[in-house]
């Protein structure tokens, strides 16, 4: 997850399985950290929301009921931390579940086979 180009590679794995959505909340979760005025903090926590938390929304992750709890809590005063708990579940299920098969993916095997330059840093 640290290195921008093999996210990209997962993430695009994630898209051919149906699961995109996952990194994509993690990544904006980790933007969201990353900022300090309260006005975008509150913006981009309701984009958050209503992206990827909101029953109502195709791109919703699948949370259980103690962190969908956390997070209504959270958002009537927004932080940067307003989805941790959100974001370490999502995390988790990618790492148990999407990366494995990722890792035994006929596109990892080919990002595998590539020379050493080209796909350093490439671990998701």
């Amino acid at each position: 997850m640290k290195c921008p180009w093999g996210r990209k590679v997962f993430r695009d794995f994630l898209k051919c399985e149906y699961s995109e959505e996952n990194i994509l909340f993690w990544l904006a979760c980790e933007d969201l950290k990353n900022e300090s005025n309260p006005e975008v903090i509150e913006e981009k926590a309701r984009i958050i929301y209503e992206d990827y938390i909101s029953i109502l929304s195709p791109k919703e992750v699948s949370l259980d009921s103690r962190v969908r709890e956390i997070i209504n809590k959270n958002m009537v005063n927004p932080s940067p931390r307003t989805f941790d708990e959100a974001q370490l579940q999502i995390y988790t299920l990618m790492h148990r579940d999407s990366y494995p098969r990722f890792i035994n993916s006929p596109m990892y095997r080919k990002l595998a086979q590539l020379p050493s330059p080209s796909r350093k840093g490439s671990t998701a």
